[in-house]
């Protein structure tokens, strides 16, 4: 997730730059900058950090004569946050800011260097502009083609060079928006940069590409086409949200277009691919711990079951409220595994730092770069996830649980390339999925609580369905494996007893099913998300059909996040900022 700007025949284009960056600041900030065509030169100015980092260093240069320019807000992926890192990349006349994953810039860097060509950052953007100068003779558009068609992966691209007045864009993967007012053209990753100074936007197709200069170029397929204008959003709040009524809302929408970030350059046809891991760090290992609070802990259940059926590594998931209080058996054969979107979580910082100590090995999954537990962590394999601002986790979970079955595959030598792809596929929410949802959600506000059943994977499913019910609507819930119920909690079934029954196809169908029936027997009221319709039970949800159970845990995920959120805005409740939570939880 990197937030991309950039702008011609406006009058301030560095005003500009920088505040739309700032509406971006949510899509990255270990680093940022800005490339500007200032009379005969592009000045190119980047600092590390937050964005006010680069708007103070913005404030100390002297502009002659600013005419358009390209800016950029990074969440690193290739390469520290660093300076050099950081976007814009420079060749010798050229600039350049990219959004996605290059997959073969190993291979393009290496016949470039080849060629003589030298590189200064870690990064895979760097290629691009280098590649572009390399075929440069005459002509910036033939080159900027040849370019891109080298490329493979995802990408954003705003490329810019001394030598004309042009910005060239392509977009293949990740999101670009051509905007207009009159001669003035912009570009952004999202609306929000874009309300108040364009009045219509194209929304850039995969495939897409050209330039603008005064107009739009655009291109697909060597062949000019007409961009299709809509008009922008009045509100720059309703743009933030990109016309959803709340924060948690548009994340759960973003889920599909995370995970297809957080597996790029990562899930291949060849297998598992992870740029911060190799088979020597694996090396005498023969137990993982897996430490992680509240959501994150929830994901680590999940990766339990992944790890020891896939790996055949025995894994123990622990609270870290409570590891770090215990005395626990840390031998040095193990690996010690931290979840944290934040990567500031108090407890789980304190048993990294316990077991670094101890002399074990430690691998950080974390959404932020730089962060606390980022630096102690001998490993990090970053979520891609962006900023969540709702409070409660939605698209970090997903990343979570999806990059510890992408470590299952990857330690096992199990290539599930197309299954994982199918499981992002059925993230896409489908608005009439959403309505019925809408609709039952007035039926289940007034019990005196939920039950959240499943078996195997879909048991740390339960608790996460649960625990977002709690945070958002303020109702008791409890997620339980579904063959527990009968020792004890079945005697709180009653019509005012919901149950949200996740019934899996691949795993333990007809015991899970006799599970719900005996809560059925007690007269509970049950809805049943399935890809099978149960004829006893009150409610259903249909989901779709599939040979794989991971399939239907990120579909199921979908489902209860969204009844979560519909039973709590029946309720007149603020989902993004619920009571008595913070986002980060940094104290104990």
């Amino acid at each position: 997730m990197c937030g991309i700007v950039g702008c011609i025949g406006v009058n301030d284009p560095v005003k500009y730059l920088i505040e739309g960056l700032k509406e971006l600041e949510y899509r990255g900030y270990d680093s940022a900058g800005i490339a500007v065509k200032d009379a005969e030169e592009i000045k190119i100015i980047k600092a590390v950090g937050k964005l006010e980092n680069l708007e103070n260093k913005v404030k100390n240069v002297k502009f002659e004569n600013p005419e358009f320019g390209i800016g950029h807000t990074r969440w690193a992926t290739h390469g520290k946050p660093t300076e050099i890192n950081a976007h814009p990349h420079r060749g010798e006349f050229s600039a350049v800011v990219h959004n996605g994953i290059i997959e073969n810039y190993q291979e393009i860097k290496r016949f470039l260097q080849n060629e003589g060509v030298e590189f200064i950052s870690q990064t895979d953007t760097e290629v691009i502009v280098k590649l572009f100068e390399y075929f440069y003779k005459d002509n910036a558009f033939e080159a900027f083609k040849k370019t891109i068609e080298k490329l493979e992966g995802a990408y954003a691209i705003l490329l810019i060079t001394k030598d004309e007045d042009k910005i060239f864009f392509a977009k293949k993967g990740s999101p670009l928006i051509v905007a207009k007012k009159e001669k003035e053209i912009y570009f952004a990753s999202s609306d929000a940069p874009l309300v108040g100074n364009a009045t219509h936007a194209h929304y850039l197709e995969d495939g897409e590409y050209g330039y603008v200069d005064g107009e739009i170029h655009l291109f697909r397929e060597d062949v000019r086409v007409s961009p299709y204008f809509k008009e922008l959003p009045s509100s720059k709040e309703s743009a933030k949200k990109g016309g959803f009524r709340f924060y948690m809302e548009k994340e759960i929408y973003e889920q599909y277009d995370v995970l297809k970030e957080n597996t790029l350059g990562r899930n291949t046809p060849d297998g598992i691919k992870f740029d911060e891991l190799d088979r020597e760090f694996f090396e005498g290992i023969n137990n993982i711990i897996i430490s992680a609070c509240g959501t994150s802990y929830h994901a680590g259940l999940v990766g339990k079951y992944l790890l020891e059926r896939d790996a055949k590594i025995r894994t123990n998931v622990e609270v870290a409220s409570e590891l770090r209080y215990r005395d626990p058996l840390l031998t040095k054969d193990t690996l010690f595994i931290v979840i944290s979107q934040s990567g500031e979580t108090a407890d789980t910082l304190e048993t990294l730092k316990h077991a670094k100590k101890a002399g074990l090995k430690t691998l950080a999954l974390c959404n932020v770069d730089n962060s606390s537990i980022v630096r102690e962590a001998d490993r990090t394999i970053l979520l891609r996830a962006g900023i969540e601002k709702g409070v409660a986790s939605t698209k970090a979970f997903a990343t979570q649980v999806m990059t510890l079955w992408m470590l299952s595959n990857y330690l096992a030598g199990k290539n599930e390339y197309e299954e994982i792809n199918e499981a992002i596929e059925v993230t896409k929410v489908d608005s009439s999925l959403h309505e019925k949802i809408k609709r039952l959600s007035k039926r289940y506000m007034h019990g005196h609580g939920f039950f959240y059943i499943g078996r195997d994977i879909f048991y740390p499913l339960a608790l996460e369905g649960a625990l977002k019910l709690k945070e958002i609507s303020y109702i008791h819930a409890e997620g339980y494996p579904a063959g527990e119920m009968k020792h004890g909690p079945i005697a709180l079934a009653d019509p005012e007893l919901y149950v949200v029954a996740l019934l899996s196809k691949n795993i333990l169908f007809e015991k899970t099913k006799s599970n719900i029936e005996e809560l059925v027997a007690r007269d509970a009221t049950t809805l049943t998300i399935s890809s099978e319709y149960i004829e006893m039970t009150d409610d259903f949800i249909k989901i779709n059909e599939t040979v794989h159970p991971m399939v239907e845990f990120f579909e199921m995920m979908v489902v209860t996040q969204l009844l979560a959120m519909e039973v709590a805005i029946r309720m007149g409740n603020d989902v993004d900022m619920p009571r008595n939570l913070a986002k980060s939880v940094t104290v104990e």
